[in-house]
């Protein structure tokens, strides 16, 4: 798996504890090896992961370790991102997309203002 830093991982046997459970929203990137848009988008995670911490969970879910959650949540493409809140998905997205957009698209899934990017 492309691991974002400062991402956790998460797997078919802690997804339900560590998104569902989440007392915060939660941004699951479904990611995979073999997929290029993943490692573009892996730099974004972990700044997101770090400068948005009060405000939402950002983990990853290696799709083909993890067939389980990976198939509940009917995900075919890679990357695939998905924001969970109150445990259920409210957001979904597909395809690398630069940090202000996803910024943008976490503010509308959340409800709530995005700290602007840092220039």
């Amino acid at each position: 798996m492309i691991h974002a830093e400062g991402v956790p991982e998460v797997t078919d046997s802690t997804f339900d504890e560590e998104v569902r459970g989440a007392d915060l929203p939660v941004l699951v990137e479904f990611t995979a090896d073999w997929c290029g848009p993943c490692r573009q988008l892996a730099p974004v995670l972990s700044a997101i992961a770090e400068e948005e911490a009060a405000r939402v969970k950002v983990v990853q879910l290696d799709v083909d370790a993890n067939p389980d959650i990976t198939s509940r949540y009917a995900v075919l493409s890679m990357p695939t991102l998905m924001v969970f809140r109150d445990g259920d998905p409210v957001r979904s997205m597909v395809g690398a997309r630069p940090k202000r957009r996803l910024l943008q698209e976490l503010e509308d899934a959340l409800g709530t203002p995005a700290v602007q990017p840092r220039s």
